[in-house]
């Protein structure tokens, strides 16, 4: 049986190495993001790996020659030099979203050299830095003891995740979790990449009509060997808003789940939408109402355990939880907040000290996610949480994991994203009116754990912290003595007696 505590799998980067290993270490579940996890690499790599774990974690990946390719083309001894900033946003050097996968340049000067952007196209090198990234993660979890890690990935970011899959299980992940979507055909994947064999999953495209698409991953492309031993499969738990999706992904796959996580909408991060038309408050939030409530009984009655999330960060909603038949709780933003998270230090001691004076909170943007569901946006000042802020950035898409595919007039698949400049949106076959109020999530929670793009005229992308809607258990852990706190003072409050 799993802990009864689960460390949510925040953000981008957030729910680090650092974090989950230590969670893991105190007998609960430590989670990494799976998000960004290649970009994440291979800047790591491009400022000096400090501390050398991304190397340390590389040398132990089962192919030394993806590895060493990898640190041939990504890794800069001492970091990238300050003088050699990237191009301005908006630049003609800096398109770099061209729709045909693998074909992005490397313009000079750029502080971080750019990965191709992912597609349903991937090459083998391409899906191999993929790999090897979960592979690095979760082996730096992992490492050094027996408890059980995850590793959190969301359904609605399709294109690399075959491939961080099969890394997460080289690295003999314990647990896979997902949510923002139906992630009806994980357990099969699970189960055929765990024998190394190619598995494939279907990929929703814009006006693709009754036509059928499909991402394809064969481990064997990545030229990994053929003598890597068959993996453990993990277990997998679906993060669900509804038993009615429980209980049909149970139906799918009654062997190939293990649990559920029921998350709220004031969790953290994206929240499902609203059931229903959409109503705003006063302040322009979605509105939940009763239909939003889980029907626990209805969970219970599937007779797999499940952990609820959502402002359950507190001994007394712990013991709630427990009552109302949950095994457990998935716990975010008190972790996100901690000493051991990947947040950038700066931005966690500014929003400490906001909580510490009342003024924190989150505000749940309808608009602000080019994935179309509500997201959850902490206010700092001088954050893309400030609309001026926001504004005074020009709208680029160089990262493109939330990018969707379309069907081009061709035929071929093209992909947009929201966020990206209006003009462009609209070539693509874009409604104009998708992109009013969007917002660059990836670049900007990239930022947020300090591994922001500067580009060529001193533009740095800025920072956007998210968190739940209860800042209460962040409150009573920090006091003027002690203005911050450790995941051991997380779990050692949280955990009921016995």
């Amino acid at each position: 049986m799993l802990p009864r505590l689960i460390q949510g799998g925040m953000g981008v980067g957030v729910s680090a190495w650092t974090l989950a290993r230590e969670v893991s270490l105190l007998g609960q579940l430590g989670v990494v993001s799976g998000t960004a996890l290649d970009t994440i690499l291979i800047r790591r790599l491009w400022d000096g790996d400090p501390g050398g774990h991304m190397r340390r974690a590389i040398s132990a990946f089962p192919s030394h020659e993806i590895g060493q390719a990898v640190l041939a083309r990504w890794f800069r001894a001492g970091g990238s030099p300050a003088s050699t900033p990237a191009p301005a946003l908006g630049s003609a050097d800096d398109d770099v979203t061209p729709d045909d996968v693998g074909s992005v340049g490397e313009p000079a000067g750029r502080r971080f050299r750019p990965a191709p952007l992912i597609g349903a196209g991937m090459n083998p090198d391409r899906q191999a830095l993929i790999v090897l990234a979960n592979f690095v993660e979760v082996h730096l979890a992992k490492e050094g003891h027996d408890g059980v890690v995850g590793v959190n990935y969301l359904e609605k970011i399709q294109f690399p995740t075959l491939p961080s899959l099969y890394g997460a299980l080289l690295a003999d992940v314990d647990v896979v979790l997902m949510g923002a979507g139906i992630p009806a055909e994980i357990p099969d994947v699970l189960h055929r990449l765990a024998q190394h064999l190619g598995a494939s999953l279907g990929l929703d495209v814009l006006g693709a009509g009754d036509r059928p698409f499909r991402l394809t991953f064969d481990p064997r492309t990545i030229g990994l060997g053929s003598d890597v031993p068959p993996l453990r499969r993990p277990s997998f738990l679906p993060i669900v808003s509804a038993a009615t999706l429980a209980k049909a992904l149970l139906r799918r796959s009654p062997d190939g789940i293990a649990g559920f996580v029921v998350e709220g909408p004031v969790a953290g991060g994206h929240n499902a939408p609203p059931r229903g038309q959409l109503q705003l408050n006063g302040l322009g939030e979605p509105v939940y109402g009763v239909r939003d409530d889980v029907d626990l009984e209805r969970m219970k009655a599937l007779g797999l355990p499940f952990w609820l999330a959502g402002a359950y960060a507190s001994p007394e909603r712990f013991e709630e939880a427990l009552a109302a038949g949950a095994h457990g709780i998935q716990v975010g933003t008190v972790f996100a907040f901690c000493e051991e998270s990947g947040l950038d230090p700066v931005l966690r001691r500014r929003y400490l000290e906001r909580i510490a004076q009342g003024d924190g909170r989150a505000f749940t943007d309808p608009t602000a996610s080019p994935t179309g569901f509500p997201f959850k946006v902490a206010a700092l000042e001088g954050t893309a949480s400030e609309q001026a802020t926001y504004d005074a950035r020009p709208r680029l898409c160089d990262l493109g994991y939330l990018r969707r595919a379309y069907v081009r007039p061709d035929g071929t698949l093209g992909y947009r994203c929201p966020s990206e400049p209006v003009d462009d949106h609209v070539r693509k076959g874009g409604d104009i009116g998708d992109t009013v109020g969007r917002k660059c999530l990836c670049n900007a929670l990239i930022a947020t754990i300090g591994l922001g793009q500067v580009r060529a005229d001193g533009y740095q992308e800025p920072p956007m912290l998210t968190a739940g809607d209860d800042l209460e258990p962040v409150r009573r852990l920090i006091s003027p003595d002690r203005p911050s706190y450790r995941a051991r003072d997380v779990i050692e409050w949280l955990l009921p007696a016995g």
